[in-house]
């Protein structure tokens, strides 16, 4: 039992989305598209959502596609860190 190491999953949500705004200090904005059918029209329709995600190094440029998570509320509106860049924007 001794020097056992417990490897836990997080229950955390993860998203991918673009980098759309790189304005503030810190912080980027990305915004995430889900394609749904109208519940009437029955159409595909692009759902977009934006998301302030914390970016403590500022590596994160606008275009770029990057996978955030959920964390705790680290100010008013924030309430996402920034995992990784999969891709970088041109």
């Amino acid at each position: 039992m001794e020097n056992e190491q417990v490897t836990k999953t997080s229950n955390r949500r993860r998203l991918q989305g673009k980098v759309v705004s790189h304005n503030m200090q810190k912080t980027i904005v990305v915004e995430t598209e889900v394609k749904k059918a109208h519940p009437i029209y029955k159409k595909r329709v692009t759902a977009r959502k934006k998301y302030k995600v914390d970016d403590r190094k500022d590596e994160a440029q606008v275009g770029d596609i990057v996978v955030f998570e959920e964390c705790r509320p680290i100010s008013h509106d924030k309430r996402f860190r920034l995992v990784k860049i999969v891709k970088k924007g041109e």
